[in-house]
């Protein structure tokens, strides 16, 4: 095996020296194509965690007793206000009786429209609700004001419990049901208020349908 000269050993020392980080150069690029990752995670996840706080929007149906403004484009004749009966029905000139409570909007104009072109040319229907006295939530137990109300808007469990006034030092705070009937069907839905209130568990913070039952045990 050959020696090195002396300038031969300077040069390689002189190159140690110039260059003494440079054996840490890949593992440098690799700490920070991981931090990059990493931040991207956290990003996600912080998307991710908040997506139930935006819950999705639902679309109000017609209830039992609630006032209708309903018109046809052109057809003076054809414009009333129409109360939805307590078995759901609604009447309107030359549609005859038809069900409306459970619909949507987009729906019931749908349903108008579809009776009415046999006997008006290009139906163009529009329907509104004047007030809303069919959209009732059922806040019982636990709670300072127990009762019925009556929401001119879709409100979620925590907006329900204040409603009715707050907890009271006896209620199960984290075991608050939401028992909803949907036709033939029940379904009970699970709450705990003192999670909610850290920021836990938004998702079960749903938004109520009417003749929701909100039990405070």
């Amino acid at each position: 095996m050959g020696q090195l000269s002396q300038g031969g050993v300077s040069s390689v020392v002189r190159h140690a020296v110039r260059h003494p980080l440079d054996v840490f150069a890949p593992l440098a690029a690799l700490v920070g194509v991981l931090s990059l990752l990493l931040l991207t995670g956290c990003s996600t996840s912080a998307s991710n965690a908040r997506a139930p706080l935006a819950e999705e929007t639902i679309e109000y149906r017609i209830g039992p007793e609630d006032m209708l403004d309903i018109s046809v484009w052109n057809e003076e004749n054809l414009h009333r206000s129409v109360l939805v009966l307590p078995d759901g029905q609604i009447s309107f000139p030359l549609a005859g009786t038809l069900m409306a409570a459970g619909k949507t909007i987009p729906e019931l104009q749908d349903s108008l429209t579809q009776r009415l072109r046999n006997f008006v040319h290009d139906a163009r229907v529009t329907v509104s609700v004047e007030k809303i006295t069919g959209l009732r939530i059922y806040v019982l137990g636990e709670v300072q004001k127990p009762g019925q109300y009556v929401v001119g808007r879709y409100v979620d469990v925590l907006q329900a419990l204040s409603l009715a006034g707050g907890l009271t030092p006896y209620a199960a705070r984290d075991d608050i049901q939401v028992l909803r009937r949907d036709g033939t069907s029940n379904a009970v839905y699970r709450f705990d208020y003192d999670a909610a209130r850290k920021g836990k568990g938004l998702e079960r913070n749903i938004l109520l349908r009417s003749n929701d039952v909100v039990l405070v045990p």
